[in-house]
C-alpha cells in the first residue's frame, strides 16, 4: 500500500507541474495577444501614415508642376520685356 501511496504521490507531483506549465502557458498566450493587438494597431496607424504621404507627395508633385509652369511664363514674359528694349 506505500507503493501505492508513493506513486499517488508522484502523480500528484507531475499533475501540479502540469497544472502550472498550463498556467505558463495561459500567462504567455494572453500576453502574445496584448502584443497581437498592439501590432495591428501599429499596422493601422502605420497605413495610415503611408497613405497621407502618398498624399502629400501628390501634391508637392502637383505643386512643383505649377512651379514649373510659372517659371516658364514668368521667363516668357521676361523675354517680352526685353524684345521691347525697356
Amino acid at each position: 500500500m506505500t507503493s501505492e501511496l508513493e506513486r499517488i504521490k508522484v502523480l500528484e507531483v507531475k499533475i501540479s507541474q502540469v497544472v502550472d506549465y498550463i498556467k505558463k502557458l495561459t500567462g504567455e498566450n494572453d500576453r502574445l495577444r496584448d502584443q497581437v493587438k498592439e501590432l495591428k494597431a501599429d499596422r493601422k496607424e502605420f497605413d495610415e501614415m503611408a497613405r497621407r504621404s502618398g498624399k502629400f507627395e501628390e501634391t508637392v508633385k502637383k505643386y512643383d508642376e505649377e512651379r514649373e509652369a510659372l517659371k516658364t511664363r514668368v521667363e516668357a514674359i521676361i523675354k517680352q520685356i526685353d524684345q521691347l528694349g525697356l
